[in-house]
């Protein structure tokens, strides 16, 4: 589960109009957060509040043999009116790191934020957490310049670390199209640069106009229902230190659909190490509208080692083990019936004389003198999008207009029964994982009135005697 101070600068982003999924750093997020989501250990207790749209507080306690904690403060010179800071008001897949499929490229043909006289953008943000009794401090400044331009500053300071602590910095270029990214740390003296390059799918919009973009529901006016509707990226990072004389380097892509894709969504990356010679896959899609899956393998070309892990999470509705009374309808009697049906006292000729006009045992006789009426042609239909991607023939009874129309809509907003006003139809989500190694990772995480929970264990199949490595729970309230 993303913490209150996590979520709050990503609110933070969205208001400032940044988009934290085009970098080469976020090219596995989608697959990280259903194969590497980790588990939490002990008891921990998290109170937040976001006191003005302005300062944000958060006070961690903790249990893990020892007690530990922490305090965190947040301030933002861009109004957070979005951000909704009341755990029971929280919309659960914005809180819990899941599937999520990727977001539009914004046009930057516009400033956004608070622009200065000579067209610069003075939005910021600043963030600072105190760990204790371990006094380790880290904080992290965020300066927008222009709607393209971001700096970030994050630094921690510990005994523990060598020359007691560490600054990184980080230089952000966002053009949509392409991202590049320049960063300096003081451990090792690295240096370093990454870059991501976007093509197909909603990269040609960028320089078009909005209101001149018109889609057909694949996010295109070409007419290709058919095709699969995503985005390309490719990116490399190279980084070298200055102290220690080594450097390194990587390779990656990736496919993932659009909100627009009919169908289901899904992202496959591939990444390539070749001074260490390894080689990773992945892949994840949402296969229905509350399961999604995913899987991912390593190989190293040099010791022909490989690893394997698979996971899933699986969305619980609210109220889903709840009956619907509009499915129950209690049993009306006939006209000149009482509460039961015929008791064996009454006649078979009172009951006949009962019946109504239509019975089948009054018309039996009648029609068989009639005709049977002649089959109307129906003109043939066509298999619906849905059912191709399905595999699957259309049901007789519905209609392949409504099926394509509906195919359009997000798997993870689609659903009918949410409720009119807004509330989040999730209570829940499951989590799990299992690796090569027969080691099993569970989380269930949700919501109980106002208060977030995160349950979960690391469980090690071959270590019978003792299998539970870690066993934990999170609670979190927020105001």
């Amino acid at each position: 589960m993303r913490e209150f101070m996590d979520y709050i600068q990503s609110v933070f982003y969205t208001a400032t109009d940044w988009n934290r999924d085009n970098s080469y750093s976020s090219l596995n997020t989608t697959s990280d957060a259903l194969l590497n989501f980790p588990t939490p250990r002990g008891l921990r207790l998290t109170l937040s509040s976001l006191a003005t749209p302005l300062f944000a507080t958060s006070y961690q306690l903790g249990t893990v043999g020892v007690v530990d904690g922490s305090i965190s403060y947040l301030y933002s010179t861009v109004p957070l009116q979005n951000a909704i800071a009341q755990s029971e008001n929280i919309p659960l897949p914005d809180l819990l790191r899941s599937y999520r499929p990727l977001a539009e490229l914004p046009h930057r043909d516009r400033e956004v934020g608070s622009e200065t006289a000579n067209g610069l953008i003075k939005d910021a943000l600043a963030y600072g957490r105190l760990y204790l009794p371990a006094s380790m401090l880290e904080i992290l400044v965020i300066r927008r310049i222009s709607s393209a331009l971001q700096l970030q500053l994050s630094a921690v300071s510990s005994q523990a670390i060598r020359n007691g602590g560490t600054i990184l910095s980080m230089v952000q270029y966002d053009k949509g199209r392409y991202a590049v990214e320049g960063l300096a740390s003081s451990d090792g003296g690295l240096l370093g640069v990454r870059g991501l390059y976007n093509f197909g799918g909603d990269v040609g919009h960028l320089n078009t106009p909005a209101h001149a973009v018109t889609a057909n529901g694949n996010g295109s006016g070409n007419g290709e229902r058919e095709r699969i509707y995503g985005r390309f990226s490719t990116g490399a990072e190279l980084y070298y230190g200055t102290l220690n004389k080594s450097g390194g380097m990587s390779l990656g892509a990736r496919f993932a659909t659009l909100p627009t894709h009919k169908g289901y969504p899904l992202t496959a990356t591939t990444t390539v190490n070749p001074l260490m010679g390894t080689l990773s896959w992945s892949y994840a899609v949402m296969a229905g509208n509350h399961c999604s899956l995913a899987t991912r393998m390593d190989f190293n070309v040099y010791s022909y080692e490989s690893d394997w892990v698979v996971g899933m999470e699986l969305w619980r509705k609210r109220g889903a083990w709840t009956i619907n009374q509009d499915l129950v309808t209690p049993e009306i009697p006939r006209p000149g019936q009482g509460l039961t049906s015929a008791t064996p006292e009454t006649s078979f000729q009172e009951q006949l004389e009962q019946r109504p006009a239509d019975d089948p045992l009054l018309v039996s006789d009648t029609a068989e003198k009639l005709a049977p009426p002649e089959p109307i042609a129906q003109p043939k239909k066509e298999r619906s999008f849905q059912a191709k991607m399905e595999w699957r023939l259309d049901d007789p009874d519905a209609d392949p207009k409504i099926l394509n129309s509906n195919s359009n809509i997000s798997p993870i907003s689609s659903n009918g029964d949410a409720d009119d006003d807004g509330e989040d139809e999730y209570s829940g989500v499951l989590k799990a994982r299992l690796d090569q190694h027969l080691r099993i990772g569970l989380l269930w995480e949700g919501r109980v009135k106002s208060l977030l929970f995160s349950l979960g264990s690391s469980i090690d199949l071959r270590r019978l005697d003792s299998p539970f490595r870690t066993l934990g729970l999170e609670l979190q309230f927020s105001s």
